[in-house]
């Protein structure tokens, strides 16, 4: 994985008491990387996994590929307030274990209702996303934060690539369905290696302290909760909610309009199509984090763009090289979004618990990957498969509209004061 994201010796060797170095953050990562892996690596095969199940044509495929996000969804605040107060680490251990006996429950299934329990547990049980950010942001702060946010987007990237391609590798020995309790063995290994790590301070007390620090500062104007030149959680909230719509809303049927708009292309070509945008912030995330860590709200901004010009690209490609283009355009955009999100995310931190923030971060984006699926099969059922990725311009188009006026605003205040 080529994001490096994390700052080198001079920034290591200052990790504050209590918090992390860059060694256990890359360790974080990797078990970040394993729980991704396993829990991307087989929902793609639910069309194959379901005919042994009492479902010969796959039809509950689209409900059960979104149950684990909705029950993550559900849970992800939950898991985060009790984070908060009984400690992170503990609670980051939860969500792996969790994860090992979903997909040991998934594995063992002989039924559909079984399997379908499976998958709830999946999501409820599970949360990598909110844990593992929680546990990261007790520790971190400020660029270090951001920075540690953004590899944890690289191994979720990285594992979107890598996953479906062992999996399918791996089919002709073991069929997908069994391949649920060997995957069990990942965030299993992964709960080992945690164990090991540190425990980021006392839950609240980073959070207790700047509170403090806040009631004593001289008045502003700004809301007591909302520190002058951080983005409101509202706001935050809205940014995340459309970016995952725009984003996702393009993925479940890009394979059939790839096959629609290039006849005879291969199962490896638009398997690659897919993963572009991923490998795009693979490569220049790091970069990016850099460029835009003190002007997150133009990058976003941009980013949205960039995934307005991708998705329309989408519909009007109708060669390879135009497929190729279209796909790096809505990488750039992607990779924008995602590491501005984070810088956004981190600033949001400052003064707040970390696992009720991310909790609810986590139910706002499993909203907008859900809504996405949604809108992306009542739209593509009754238009065509063209109609998902021209819904998805219209909402990046309209949010980077209102991302460009934040960032205008943002501007402003900034040489005002």
């Amino acid at each position: 994985m080529t994001v490096d994201a994390l700052p080198r010796q001079s920034e290591r060797d200052a990790a504050p008491p209590g918090g992390i170095g860059r060694r256990q953050v890359h360790a974080v990562a990797a078990c970040y990387f394993v729980a991704s892996f396993a829990a991307l690596g087989l929902p793609p095969y639910l069309t194959a996994i379901l005919p042994g199940l009492g479902d010969p044509q796959g039809r509950w495929a689209g409900v059960l590929y979104i149950v684990p996000t909705v029950f993550s969804a559900l849970g992800a605040p939950l898991w985060g307030r009790l984070a908060d107060r009984y400690g992170r680490k503990r609670l980051l251990l939860r969500a792996q274990l969790g994860l090992a006996v979903s997909f040991l429950l998934a594995g063992a299934a002989d039924s559909l209702p079984a399997f379908t329990l499976a998958l709830v547990l999946q999501g409820f049980l599970g949360g990598t996303f909110a844990a593992t950010n929680g546990y990261l942001a007790a520790a971190l702060d400020g660029a270090r934060l951001s920075r540690a946010l953004t590899l944890m987007q690289g191994s979720a990237r990285a594992a979107l690539v890598a996953a479906p391609i062992l999996v399918g590798a791996l089919s002709p020995w073991i069929a997908p369905h069994r391949q649920y309790l060997l995957m069990a063995v990942l965030p299993l290994a992964a709960a080992v290696l945690l164990s090991l790590l540190p425990e980021p301070g006392r839950p609240g007390a980073k959070t207790a302290d700047e509170a403090g620090a806040r009631a004593v500062a001289p008045s502003t104007g700004a809301p007591a909760d909302e520190p002058t030149g951080r983005t409101p959680l509202r706001v935050l909230y809205g940014l995340e909610f459309a970016f995952v719509f725009a984003t996702i809303i393009s993925f479940p049927y890009l394979i059939a309009l790839a096959e629609e708009r290039l006849p005879g292309v291969s199962g490896t070509t638009t398997g690659v199509l897919f993963a572009l945008p991923h490998l795009c912030y693979l490569a220049f995330a790091a970069r990016t984090h850099t460029a835009f860590l003190h002007r997150p709200h133009t990058g976003i901004a941009l980013g949205f763009g960039f995934v307005a010009l991708g998705l329309a690209g989408h519909s009007v490609a109708d060669s390879l090289p135009a497929f190729v283009a279209v796909r790096l355009l809505l990488g750039a955009g992607l990779t924008l979004g995602l590491v501005c999100l984070s810088v956004l995310a981190a600033e949001a931190c400052r003064g707040r618990a970390p696992g009720r923030l991310f909790g609810s971060l986590e139910f706002v984006s499993k909203g907008g990957a859900v809504a996405a699926g949604a809108v992306a099969a009542l739209v593509n059922g009754r238009f065509g498969a063209t109609s998902p990725v021209l819904v998805g311009t219209a909402a990046a188009l309209l949010a980077a509209v209102a991302a460009a006026a934040l960032s205008s605003h943002s501007r402003q205040r900034w040489s005002r004061s």
